[in-house]
């Protein structure tokens, strides 16, 4: 992609045919485009995290699972704390 952009900044520098540098920038813009997207593509994978270290998907349902169920039982807790008439005993 840098070889097609400095062809195409060379053409369009160079020439005197309206053509041949119409060429050229669509040349520049096309491997500006592609530079741009192989810089991020890099930023990207290298930020990434490899495919091996993800969980796989039946432990991703058991950690959500685990979760509901969790998040459940302490609903269930302060349900049963707030209405006990026992712990709210006057006195």
């Amino acid at each position: 992609m840098i070889v097609l952009s400095l062809l195409g900044l060379f053409l369009a520098l160079t020439t005197r045919s309206p053509g041949v540098m119409g060429l050229s920038l669509v040349m520049l813009v096309v491997g500006l485009f592609g530079i741009v997207l192989s810089v991020a593509a890099g930023r990207i994978s290298a930020n990434a995290r490899p495919d091996i270290t993800m969980l796989p998907p039946e432990a991703l349902v058991a950690v959500r699972a685990k979760a509901r169920e969790r998040a459940a039982a302490e609903s269930t807790a302060a349900a049963a704390t707030t209405t006990n008439p026992q712990e709210q005993s006057p006195g």
